[in-house]
């Protein structure tokens, strides 16, 4: 172990998610080297993982306002940084994610000769690719959490290495998944509501998915409903949303992975929580809703073809996305793609099987461990690859298309009313199988 590292470290993130990805890495930096000084402009768990936070800049609502406010606000978290950064001994600084914020941090650090590893690669790839050209100015190294993007970004002189997706990555405790589900519901088909994290989201998605499901239960009277919410403040914000509860709608909190082992389908808001679901295999349909001004500005910037994770990893439409989708349409879309999806078990089954290609597309990797390894390679004056990677070929990403997917799916479509009724999909019958055993 290095003990004789001189200079500190600095994380700087302005999202929860941007929480949730430096926390293991930073605690696989501590347990490398336990006396490296690790700061951060941060959440509670990066602090939980040994970062001493110098400020709480990454939980939901820690800037204030949205819009212009925030934007005055992270102007002003940015000079707070620049100046505290001055003394501070920072050799190295890890931003995590959230471009528009870090891009300015990245600047000023540099100007003093201090070296950057972005933790989660920009996705240029989807809108902005203009912006490569700063990013080439303010990096040293970015780790990728997607497939493809080393390839992308190496394409562009930026370097680059792909260290896997922490949630892909992340093993499934099935014990502990069976136990949670015998208090799940037994009706069917079982849908999955996930409105996102922040309050923007919830405010914009859960009311059309809501509207969605209950569609759905007009054709399937014993459907059930679970909406997972990441923790108590944002089950109180979607119950102050929806009210009343509906019949047969159930919250929960802290079970995810439970909710989406029992799902037969998920109405999911666009995002990480895309990948949670295709590390199961459980069919989704993304959608992410916004105003009509917007809609004009993002078909404007946003030009990939696909912006749902699972379809940009495959390349193609694996599941239904609407990401993002004019909120005037209301639930029409969604409810429209879960009808085709539910039809019969053949469609479920091809989408499961072809969210489990993509899983498969991930590779194996220890994203915790490659970041910290990469990162104290930079520190300690390296370039942050594995020198077994240098100069290598990296292979593209194939994903089996789902017309090669057909000839794997030799179950005939079930369309009764009464095969529907019964918990038609593969996963609803293991299910029953589970809880009768």
């Amino acid at each position: 172990m290095d003990t004789s590292r001189r200079g500190s470290i600095l994380f700087t993130a302005f999202e929860p998610s941007g929480d949730a990805h430096a926390a293991p890495v930073i605690r696989a930096l501590k347990a490398r080297d336990p006396a490296l000084r690790i700061y951060a402009w941060g959440g509670p768990k990066m602090a939980a993982a040994g970062a001493e936070i110098v400020e709480q800049t990454a939980t939901d609502g820690a800037m204030g306002l949205g819009g212009f406010l925030k934007a005055f606000e992270v102007s002003r978290i940015i000079k707070r940084i620049d100046r505290w950064s001055q003394g501070a001994g920072v050799r190295l600084h890890v931003p995590v994610d959230s471009p528009a914020a870090n891009f300015p941090v990245c600047k000023r650090l540099r100007r003093r000769g201090t070296k950057t590893v972005h933790l989660v690669g920009p996705q240029m790839w989807a809108w902005g690719s203009w912006r490569v050209r700063k990013l080439r100015r303010l990096t040293d190294l970015v780790l990728c959490l997607l497939p493809f993007e080393e390839e992308w970004f190496g394409d562009r002189q930026v370097p680059a290495r792909y260290i896997g997706h922490p949630v892909i990555a992340k093993k499934i405790d099935q014990a502990a998944i069976d136990e949670q589900l015998q208090r799940f519901p037994s009706g069917s088909p079982r849908i999955l509501i996930l409105p996102g994290s922040r309050s923007g989201e919830i405010a914009a998605n859960l009311r059309p998915q809501m509207k969605a499901f209950d569609d759905i239960r007009g054709r399937f009277r014993n459907a059930e409903a679970i909406i997972i919410a990441a923790n108590d403040a944002i089950a109180d914000r979607v119950r102050r949303r929806i009210g009343t509860m509906p019949p047969n709608v159930h919250i929960a909190t802290d079970r995810l992975e439970a909710a989406i082992a029992w799902a037969d389908l998920a109405l999911a808001t666009s995002g990480t929580v895309s990948l949670d679901l295709t590390r199961q295999g459980t069919p989704l349909i993304g959608s992410y809703a916004i105003g009509p001004l917007q809609m004009v500005v993002a078909s404007i910037f946003v030009r990939a073809p696909y912006k749902l994770l699972p379809n940009v990893v495959a390349g193609e439409q694996v599941v239904p996305e609407f990401v993002p989708y004019c909120s005037w349409l209301g639930a029409r879309p969604i409810s429209a793609a879960a009808f085709d999806l539910l039809q019969d078990a053949s469609s479920l089954k091809r989408a499961g099987r072809a969210l489990e290609l993509v899983r498969d597309a991930f590779g194996e990797h220890r994203p915790d461990d490659e970041a910290a390894e990469s990162i104290l390679d930079v520190f300690d004056g390296g370039r942050g690859v594995p020198r077994d990677d240098w100069d290598r070929d990296v292979p593209s990403v194939k994903v089996a298309s789902l017309s090669e997917l057909e000839s794997e799916l030799e179950t005939p479509p079930e369309r009764s009313h009464a095969a529907r009724a019964r918990g038609f999909s593969p996963r609803a019958v293991d299910l029953e199988k589970r809880r009768k055993s």
